[in-house]
C-alpha cells in the first residue's frame, strides 16, 4: 500500500513537499515513480525513483516539468519517497499519485502498479 500525502494550496513561486509511504514492503526495495493528472487531461509522468541497495539509486526526471524545480529523495528509514517542488507555477495544479514501479519505461503508467490514492496541489496564481 501507498500513501501520498502533503498537498495544499500555494501561491505561485512556493514549495511543497510531496511524501509517498510504503506500508507492508520495504521502500528501498522498490522503485517509486510520481505522476500528475490534471482535470481533464492525461496522467503525466513527474519524476522516479529507483530501488536502492541504501547507498546507490537513480533519479529520473521528466525535464519538461521537473524543468530543475523538482528534486525526488527517498528515506529508507522512514519508507518514504519524497517529491520536493520549489518555484510552484499554476500549471502544477493536479492530483499527484505515486506508484510502485514494477519493469519498463518510467514515463508510462502501464510500468508502474500499487497506486496511492493522489493528493491534490492547487497553485494560485
Amino acid at each position: 500500500q501507498l500513501q501520498a500525502s502533503g498537498g495544499g494550496l500555494v501561491q505561485a513561486g512556493g514549495s511543497l513537499r510531496l511524501s509517498c509511504t510504503a506500508s507492508g514492503r520495504t521502500s528501498s526495495n522498490i522503485g517509486v515513480g510520481w505522476f500528475r493528472q490534471a482535470p481533464g487531461k492525461e496522467r503525466d509522468f513527474v519524476a522516479a525513483i529507483s530501488e536502492s541497495d541504501g547507498v546507490i539509486y537513480n533519479a529520473i526526471y521528466n525535464s519538461e516539468i521537473a524543468k530543475g524545480r523538482f528534486t525526488i529523495a527517498r528515506d529508507n528509514a522512514k519508507n518514504t519517497v519524497y517529491l520536493q517542488m520549489n518555484r510552484l507555477e499554476s500549471e502544477d495544479t493536479a492530483v499527484y499519485y505515486c506508484a510502485v514501479y514494477r519493469t519498463g519505461n518510467y514515463y508510462f503508467t502501464s510500468s508502474y502498479d500499487y497506486w496511492g490514492q493522489g493528493t491534490l496541489v492547487t497553485v494560485s496564481s
